[in-house]
């Protein structure tokens, strides 16, 4: 590789010659000039990786070179070398976009200090990643053998998620399909554990189990309700995936200090589950039980099934006895133009006492890769979707929303989703009669059948919590990233579904969910 070209610039360079021999034997090529003109003579005529340029010269100083400089080449590196340490002048100097700065005198190790960053941060980043997570691997594998319990899962997925995301930022590292298949043998290790775990936590309220979806408007919710001297607000992010927030949330932390905490969600992973579940902090059986008439009896679609959200609310409110200052209010955010009307109207809610917002985004970003061979194209691959997720996020009305409520006096938000999403990549053949429901990681119906490799069979519903529906029903849930698929033109729906992001089923991605709490700075 050949050696990085430095230029520096400084009056009285020659005091530093000590300096630019030293970054030889390192090296480097290092060119010399005295002055800002001769600066940007060499800048127009030849190709530097790095300048460090003197803050204070005769003739043209060290600011004005620089703003000459980044008109010649916006993208070459400079550090600042300067005797002051007046702020304002280091105000200057950050907001003209130089890379480092350096109060003089300077000696050798400082200025390799910076050279390294600049020239090899990436690279030594990046041998730092793949070097903490060789030791992770080892001690995930181990910590699989060792019977997980829920905390332990939740640490588990975390410690994943964090090396993609900084996989995403070392694309140079050759880990990702290492991690890939380590995230596989975890789910396939995960769904087992939910299989034999779950209907001891769904039917054991008292016991050993984790934070659940029926947990966490009473945990999260209600001690803001009551304690806070200013607005509560609920976002509900439909589809929100924990990687999904941490490209997110780094939108947010100049804004908001962040909890960020962790629950289970129910099973099925689907909205109309899971979300009644989230409002009303009852299991989808109970809603029927106790409230038939707000517990739809047809397919298991958002629009018949999630009509009720705000009713549910009100229920558990008024069964928790909780008094609100105000009428309890419920949006759902379902496009562009209610979400650039709820953010032109955010003010008029600093007094409201507490409001519950849905918003549907992510989901139809999940629904809307799988029908368009333009956005698959985008979003090949779950780095791509975290990209995607960030693009979506930065320019959406929703990061507006939440600047504005950070300007609002004692505003407390409470950020949580029902459920997350996979990348089915696996199809599992499923037979059932014509009536069955149509997911593709769970269905319910009659004479349902499905290897269990890929499937948890549920014969009785109520052990699961779920809604009954008739004798002979019965629910298959989707395991690990497999996705089910009839006989019926089997290749074609094989491939159709491939490589879609879905939910209903088990996995760590769809069940380990983030709630967020957002206090104002």
């Amino acid at each position: 590789m050949p050696s990085k070209r430095i230029l520096w610039v400084d009056d009285e360079i020659e005091l530093l010659r000590s300096h630019v021999i030293f970054l030889t034997e390192k090296g480097y090529q290092v060119e010399t000039v005295t002055n800002g003109e001769d600066a940007l003579d060499n800048v127009r005529n030849n190709k530097y990786d790095l300048i460090f340029l003197d803050e204070m010269m005769p003739g043209m100083g060290g600011l004005e070179t620089l703003a000459e400089i980044k008109s010649i080449d916006a993208h070459i590196p400079v550090v600042m070398v300067t005797k002051s340490e007046e702020e304002s002048l280091m105000h200057d100097a950050i907001g003209s976009k130089i890379s480092d700065y350096l109060i003089k005198p300077v000696v050798p190790s400082q200025i390799l200090l910076v050279c390294k960053k600049i020239f090899d941060r990436q690279k030594i980043s990046g041998e730092y990643v793949a070097r903490d997570y060789l030791n992770d691997f080892n001690q995930i594998s181990r910590r699989l053998i060792d019977n997980p319990n829920f905390n332990d899962w939740i640490d588990i997925y975390k410690r994943l998620v964090n090396y993609e995301l900084e996989l995403d930022a070392h694309p140079e590292v050759d880990l990702r399909q290492t991690l890939t298949d380590q995230r596989k043998e975890c789910n396939q290790e995960f769904s087992k554990y939910i299989e034999k775990s779950y209907t001891k936590w769904v039917n054991n309220s008292n016991g050993d189990r984790p934070t659940l979806t029926t947990d966490i408007v009473e945990k999260y919710v209600i001690d803001q309700i009551q304690n806070s001297d200013g607005p509560i607000f609920f976002f509900v992010l439909d589809c929100l995936r924990l990687d999904q927030w941490k490209v997110m949330e780094r939108h947010l932390i100049n804004l908001y200090n962040l909890t960020t905490d962790y629950y289970y969600s129910i099973l099925p992973t689907a909205t109309p589950y899971a979300r009644n579940s989230l409002f009303s902090g009852l299991f989808p059986s109970d809603i029927e039980k106790y409230y038939p008439d707000l517990w739809s009896k047809g397919d298991d679609d958002e629009r018949s099934q999630n009509k009720y959200e705000k009713e549910l609310l009100q229920l558990f409110l008024d069964r928790k006895q909780i008094k609100l200052k105000n009428d309890l209010k419920y949006m759902k955010i379902i496009d562009p133009d209610v979400g650039r009307a709820f953010e032109q109207n955010i003010g008029s809610h600093h007094n409201t006492h507490f409001m519950a917002i849905v918003v549907n985004f992510l989901d139809m970003i999940a629904h809307g890769r799988s029908d368009s061979a333009i956005l698959k194209e985008i979003a090949p691959d779950e780095s791509a979707y975290r990209s995607l997720t960030n693009s979506w996020f930065k320019h959406s009305s929703l990061l507006s929303i939440f600047q504005s409520i950070s300007k609002m006096k004692n505003a407390k938000v409470i950020i949580t989703t029902d459920h997350g999403s996979i990348r089915a990549l696996r199809g599992a053949k499923v037979l059932g009669d014509r009536e069955a429901s149509t997911g593709l990681r769970f269905k319910f119906g009659k004479n349902l059948k499905v290897d269990d490799k890929h499937a948890v069979f549920i014969k009785n519903p109520l052990e699961f919590k779920l809604p009954k529906r008739g004798l002979t029903i019965s629910y298959i849930i989707a395991k690990e990233d497999y996705y089910f698929v009839y006989p019926t033109d089997y290749h074609k729906y094989l491939s159709y579904y491939k490589d879609t992001f879905q939910h209903g089923g088990i996995s760590m991605e769809e069940m380990i969910l983030p709630v967020i709490t957002m206090e104002n700075k």
